[in-house]
């Protein structure tokens, strides 16, 4: 792979599996030096485990564990990072999970939980690297940009998800944040953008694709006609992060085949 992120710093939140795990992969493959954060001690392992492959791919790196709804934990990341590298260039903005239930049933502890990791970890993660990008300013020779923020949204930022509430909520919400700093700051030339996947083979929904059966109801969602895999979101995250997207900021790349097409539709309805 051409090194379009050669000499950048990334921090890959939530990056110990699943889409985390592929975009760092996929941007240490475009020479950028990766931070694999993961949130707690019983992670580390699988953190480690990404790394190491990284490095034997000729890439380089640390791992860091900081949970990302928590403030202070998320600014020793950055100064950790800041400490042992010097700056960062890249974050990319993908920790999520996932507590479902009927609304009816949900709880306001399964709301605030989802809500606290998927939009006010992305909240707190982007402020950090909004401060470091404007103290820094632009490195000519690494970026025509100052920064780079990806956010990973969903397709259910526009698709509604009955049963999911708290998860749909809070893509709707890394929706509008992300617009609003992507205007906000564009005249510091930092770029923020976000990718939204539609169905993707990672852990959180193995369910949904493990079995032929499964697959085969996924894909009646999917008008390409195949699930997707981690290597087309990483894929995209390195050209949103490259200057080949120098003039991209404030949109929703969707990596979906289709999903968000309404394939219901495709018949007239």
């Amino acid at each position: 792979m051409e090194k379009k992120l050669a000499g950048q710093i990334a921090i890959i939140t939530g990056a110990s599996s699943g889409i985390g795990a592929g975009v760092s992969k996929a941007l240490a493959a475009a020479g950028a030096t990766v931070v694999v954060n993961h949130p707690v001690a019983a992670t580390k392992n699988a953190a480690e485990a990404v790394l190491s492959e990284i490095k034997n791919e000729g890439g380089t790196g640390m791992t860091y564990q900081a949970d990302v709804s928590k403030e202070e934990e998320v600014k020793k990341m950055f100064s950790e990072t800041i400490f042992q590298f010097g700056t960062v260039d890249i974050l990319v903005n993908n920790a999520g999970l996932q507590r479902d239930a009927p609304f009816t049933e949900m709880t306001l502890e399964q709301w605030n939980y989802v809500l606290s990791v998927n939009l006010t970890g992305q909240f707190l993660c982007a402020r950090e690297a909004i401060r470091e990008f404007i103290r820094r300013g632009i490195t000519p020779e690494k970026s025509k940009a100052a920064g780079k923020i990806i956010c990973m949204s969903s397709v259910h930022e526009v698709i509604p998800w009955a049963g999911h509430a708290n998860y749909a909520a809070s893509k709707g919400g890394i929706m509008l944040l992300m617009k609003s700093i992507a205007q906000e700051y564009a005249g510091h030339k930092i770029r923020i953008n976000s990718i939204g996947p539609g169905a993707i083979k990672t852990p959180i929904n193995r369910a949904a694709w493990e079995t032929p059966e499964a697959e085969k109801k996924l894909l009646e969602l999917i008008p390409y006609q195949r699930v997707g895999v981690v290597e087309d979101i990483g894929a995209a995250a390195v050209w949103l992060a490259s200057d080949d997207a120098d003039y991209v900021n404030g949109i929703t790349l969707f990596v979906d085949g289709g999903m968000t097409l309404y394939p219901g539709f495709s018949t007239n309805g």
